[in-house]
């Protein structure tokens, strides 16, 4: 199934939603949580397949055991997620050398690609992270932030949804940047 549009989440002709897609998927616009009918219109091609959480559960686990060696201060955020703080590591040279290994054990191990954002703070990292999906590895130096961030749509921070998202537009901001500048007494 590698390289072709897969949905997991069940049969499009059940009542149920997308709980994740493959990034061949995504290019027809399937997201998560949509509805399994709506993502068949949207790619009727899609191979649908039913989700077998005890799998998600030990792979993740397995996922975890990697970035444990790396660093003790590790805070996992999902299944396939986690932030993984890197001070005072330097067992595998620099915070970019460690994150080469994390990418190569991962992939040797578990057989799949992992995107990594490096950056002095977890909202940034985060960013950088989906910047660079899928496979990708975004780092951003310490003082570069606001450069990175700026041209970025405003959707890309955590937390902006649509309906943020077009709040913030009604006021001409698009990008991080934009709402950087906003004055702090507009609310």
């Amino acid at each position: 199934m590698q390289g072709k549009p897969v949905v997991v989440g069940g049969r499009p002709d059940r009542r149920g939603v997308v709980a994740s897609a493959s990034y061949e998927a995504r290019t027809f616009g399937i997201k998560a949580g949509m509805p399994l009918f709506r993502a068949y219109q949207l790619c009727p091609q899609a191979i649908f397949i039913e989700g077998n959480f005890s799998r998600y559960r030990e792979a993740s686990e397995r996922f975890l055991r990697i970035l444990a060696r790396y660093s003790p201060c590790l805070e996992p955020v999902g299944l396939d997620e986690a932030y993984l703080d890197a001070t005072g590591c330097y067992s595998f040279g620099t915070p970019r050398q460690m994150a080469e290994h994390i990418k190569s054990e991962i992939k040797t191990k578990l057989k799949l690609t992992a995107s990594i954002g490096i950056a002095t703070c977890k909202v940034v990292a985060k960013i950088a992270s989906d910047a660079g999906k899928p496979d990708g590895l975004v780092e951003v130096e310490p003082g570069n932030e606001r450069e990175f961030l700026a041209p970025l749509p405003i959707n890309s921070l955590p937390g902006v949804g649509r309906k943020t998202e077009a709040i913030l537009k009604s006021l001409g901001v698009a990008t991080i940047g934009q709402l950087a500048a906003l004055p702090p007494t507009l609310t």
